[in-house]
């Protein structure tokens, strides 16, 4: 089981903040993948990867992230301001 959190306009897109998701995914990509094929919703929110940023356990990680051992996976958009 792996704790999915979404931010901002990710989770304004999908509808909730967090989930508990069972993956088969081995990566953060793969992830994605699956979440896109479940709704409309969640394609919607994932439809420009260069748009999102992704932590796996709170640490900054590239969508080709390995998911072994992760408890934790969150989307966000970049950071702005100074």
């Amino acid at each position: 089981m792996l704790d999915v959190l979404y931010f901002a306009w990710v989770r304004e897109r999908i509808g909730e903040p967090r989930e508990t998701v069972e993956t088969g995914a081995t990566t953060v990509a793969g992830l994605v993948d699956e979440l896109k094929a479940r709704e409309e919703r969640y394609a919607l929110a994932f439809s420009d990867l260069s748009a999102l940023r992704v932590a796996v356990d709170q640490e900054l990680a590239d969508f080709d992230a390995p998911l072994a051992g992760a408890r934790e996976v969150a989307f966000f958009p970049p950071m702005t301001g100074g």
